[in-house]
């Protein structure tokens, strides 16, 4: 293969920057031409609202960057092998270069892409950099996948993480473009509607954003550790939405949060394993991808959840309208802001699968159309941890209590008040925030009384652990 100073496709999907970009980074080295590409094929056109929103954000400030390296990010639209064929066809570019992603759409796309490609003399090649380790490259000492949290961490936290890499001094300009779409034109919001004006005051997008993030992140990482869970105060990273569209490293964080550690802070290992807690969930995914439709332990098949997407009890929890409200606060949280604290979401997810026992499933894709942090291997893993079905080493009858969980992690009734505006003689700006994102077609206002609850506490956990006995009893004629 002749490549000479023939273009480099450089297909950006998941991986929104432009520092410790190994992709970028080999085509760079190579100093030929380098022609960024983002297509819109199916799976971008399947992501839910908030995350197709989110996505549109991030890729305009990736636009706004490139350009001002004296580059260009070009748009196609449409199947991915087709969009590259073309811009092959257009540009006489030899090469395409992209991050590697792990679900197994991505992966059955470009296995084909690789082929196709191959078949006509187009060098192929994909990059690490999503994660800290590739899934293959961790492994209990028999060999096989890690199943359980806990012994991936031990294995892994002490292994050494390659420093990253800056940004490429320059990136190599075409002399002639190809054409491009106006990514305006693409609609990225359109499934937000309404609450796409709400959403959008409390993103930063981009890499600048993410870095600075970090920034603040780490003046207050020795809090982290007896905040993380608070409610009511900033205690969390913020950091999900980055690291879903790559607009960070992983790599980054970790060597930051390290150095923290040598300076002197304290719960940066707290932290740390959050990390890993991604990667495990990605190590889940890879390994058994099943986990994405289907319970991952697969005797929890007959489990008797409700299934119907329009039930009464599903509905009212997706209109944060249960009735309880550290459940409701959580799930407005995440409509006004396209965020929920990380404790919310389990107090949400226990209270959808056990107390109204409604399937998990329902929960994971209400998140993936409401969250711009979505992330499909996070996203499966934790409803499916939460639920029961999935790789929690503790017994489903691991019920959270909401109003206990109230109690200790939002003591004064802060996180409720920026969240509940019914009865409220005074609600927050963030409160009645709620009632505009929603679609008009709900009818609700702040005005309205707030719901009693759908089912309450004691009842629905009795209920709850009845249906886990019941599933283990042997079946009798």
């Amino acid at each position: 293969m002749n490549n000479g100073l023939s273009p480099i496709i450089l297909w950006f999907r998941r991986d929104l920057r432009l520092h410790d970009h190994f992709a970028l980074e080999a085509a760079s080295a190579s100093g030929r031409p380098i022609l960024p590409l983002f297509i819109y094929d199916d799976p971008v056109q399947e992501l839910g609202a908030a995350p197709k929103f989110r996505l549109g954000l991030g890729l305009g400030v990736l636009a706004e960057t490139i350009q001002s390296r004296g580059s260009r990010l070009i748009f196609r639209r449409g199947s991915a092998l087709e969009a590259l064929e073309a811009v092959i066809a257009e540009t006489g570019a030899t090469s395409v270069f992209w991050t590697r992603s792990y679900d197994p759409t991505s992966i059955t796309r470009d296995t084909l892409i690789k082929s196709k490609l191959a078949e006509r003399g187009i060098e192929a090649r994909s990059f690490a950099g999503h994660l800290l380790f590739e899934p293959w490259e961790v492994a209990t000492k028999a060999g096989q996948p890690f199943r359980v949290f806990t012994p991936m961490w031990r294995a892994v936290s002490g292994r050494d993480v390659a420093t990253p890499r800056p940004e490429p001094r320059s990136l190599r300009p075409m002399s002639k473009w190809p054409r491009s779409d106006r990514l305006g034109d693409w609609h990225l919001d359109r499934k937000m509607n309404r609450g796409a004006d709400v959403v959008r005051s409390f993103v930063k997008a981009g890499e600048a954003a993410a870095l600075d993030r970090l920034d603040a992140f780490l003046r207050r990482i020795s809090d982290y550790a007896g905040r993380r869970d608070s409610l009511d105060q900033a205690g969390t990273s913020d950091l999900s939405e980055y690291l879903s569209l790559g607009e960070i490293s992983p790599r980054v964080i970790w060597h930051r949060v390290q150095n923290a550690a040598r300076l002197g802070a304290s719960g940066t290992d707290a932290f740390l394993r959050q990390l890993i807690w991604r990667e495990f969930s990605y190590h889940l995914m890879y390994h058994t991808p099943h986990m994405l439709t289907d319970n991952w332990k697969p005797d929890w098949g007959q489990f008797p959840w409700e299934t119907c997407t329009i039930a009464k009890s599903a509905v009212c929890w997706k209109q944060a309208r249960t009735g309880v409200p550290i459940v409701d606060a959580g799930l407005r949280q995440m409509f006004v802001t396209g965020r929920m604290h990380n404790r919310a979401r389990m107090i949400v997810a226990s209270y959808l699968t056990k107390h109204l026992m409604v399937h998990w499933k329902i929960g994971m894709d209400w998140f993936a159309e409401c969250l711009t942090d979505w992330d499909p291997a996070a996203n499966a893993m934790g409803w499916q941890w939460v639920a029961g079905s999935g790789p929690d080493a503790a017994p489903f009858f691991r019920i959270f209590n909401p109003e206990t969980q109230r109690e200790r992690f939002d003591p004064k009734g802060t996180y409720l008040k920026q969240w509940i505006a019914e009865g409220s003689t005074s609600p927050t700006s963030t409160a009645l925030a709620y009632f505009d994102a929603v679609p008009r077609s709900w009818g609700l206002k702040p005005s309205d009384s707030y719901p009693q609850p759908i089912v309450g506490l004691k009842e629905g956990r009795e209920r709850a652990l009845a249906a886990y006995e019941s599933r283990k009893s042997p079946v009798r004629n």
